[in-house]
């Protein structure tokens, strides 16, 4: 099924295209563009030559073929459109990845939803016992099939070069240390880091370790390379994208706490990276700016923080901005705002 729409996709991948939207996307990442706001296209689009279907997600989860298809249609849309999105797919099973591996029961959507799975937290009885047992067996829950995926990608594409070299798969949505926390504890958790303090940093400390340990097998089937990777078909120095939207929930001192020194360990293991939030970012994210090897801010809602706080703690302290909305990021050079040459819009 998959193998008319791999052909569609070889033939219409520009090799110079590719490699300057690429070195367009690494000069920004290095510091080496001029433009008050990066804002990446492609020479020229390139439309396909066959009708690719809309794979809905539920259907992907249940199908390698349907989840290959469902992932290569962004990139044939990123060619059809021009658009400066890098070529990137990814086993796209949501954020449940991580807890189902320890044990977490899958909580699927409506398929009217097309919206990606999560899980159900845990019963509270076995957080100690999930604690003792340590690091558990990888190859379980969504693990199992993020890890099968992955083969299958290399499979499909090795057999189309230009595909090879210039489609990218980035690694899993894993989330953050806290988000996998609160995923796993559910809503007790944000009473039990006041009463509770010890077990949290226990079970973060198990979901830290069990994070490397996953994401070093992913390395052995997606190696990394060259310092860069790309995550949301955007390039960013280093091979981790973290996900801190509970962060959003807490105080910047629980942050310094509960947050930082996880996320720290996961961007040192990991050559850096960047980090990614929902919601209201500002009130911390001073905190995140003092952590080694950060090297760009994703945030989805810019409305809901005080932006130059943002700004102060990001692309003044060499910390690119990423996917930061038009708008935002031409209202602030209408006041004058220097971006340092280190937002990137869409």
């Amino acid at each position: 099924m998959l193998r008319r729409y791999l052909e569609d996709l070889e033939k219409r991948i520009d090799p110079s295209t590719e490699d300057k939207l690429f070195n367009d996307w690494k000069n920004f990442c290095d510091g080496k563009t001029v433009s008050d706001i990066f804002v990446p296209r492609r020479d020229r689009k390139c439309p396909p030559t066959i009708e690719w279907p809309e794979v809905s997600i539920n259907s992907a989860l249940n199908s390698y073929e349907l989840m290959a298809l469902q992932q290569l249609k962004v990139c044939s849309d990123a060619l059809k459109d021009g658009s400066g999105a890098l070529l990137n797919i990814r086993c796209n099973y949501g954020t449940g990845i991580l807890p189902t591996v320890f044990g977490a029961e899958l909580f699927l959507m409506e398929e009217r939803l097309n919206t990606l799975p999560t899980s159900k937290p845990i019963k509270y009885q076995e957080i100690e016992e999930i604690i003792e047992k340590g690091i558990p067996d990888l190859n379980t829950g969504l693990g199992k099939r993020v890890f099968e995926m992955a083969c299958k990608f290399n499979e499909w594409m090795d057999n189309y070069p230009s595909i090879r070299k210039y489609v990218r798969i980035f690694h899993p949505d894993l989330q953050g240390p806290m988000d996998v926390c609160e995923l796993l504890y559910g809503s007790d958790l944000f009473v039990d880091l006041i009463d509770k303090p010890d077990l949290i940093w226990r079970l973060l400390n198990l979901i830290t370790e069990t994070y490397v340990e996953f994401m070093r097998e992913w390395e052995r089937l997606v190696p990394f390379t060259n310092g860069y990777s790309a995550h949301w078909s955007m390039l960013l120095r280093g091979h981790i994208m973290l996900r801190d939207d509970s962060a959003m929930n807490l105080s910047p001192e629980m942050f310094a706490e509960f947050i930082s020194p996880f996320d720290q360990k996961l961007l040192s293991a990991f050559d850096g990276g960047a980090i990614h939030f929902c919601g209201r970012g500002d009130h911390y994210i001073e905190r995140a700016s003092q952590m080694e090897n950060l090297y760009a801010i994703h945030m989805s809602q810019p409305e809901c923080n005080d932006v130059e706080t943002i700004f102060s703690n990001t692309i003044d302290k060499n910390i690119k901005l990423l996917g930061l909305k038009r708008e935002v990021a031409e209202d602030a050079l209408r006041k004058g705002r220097d971006l340092r040459n280190s937002v990137h819009c869409w």
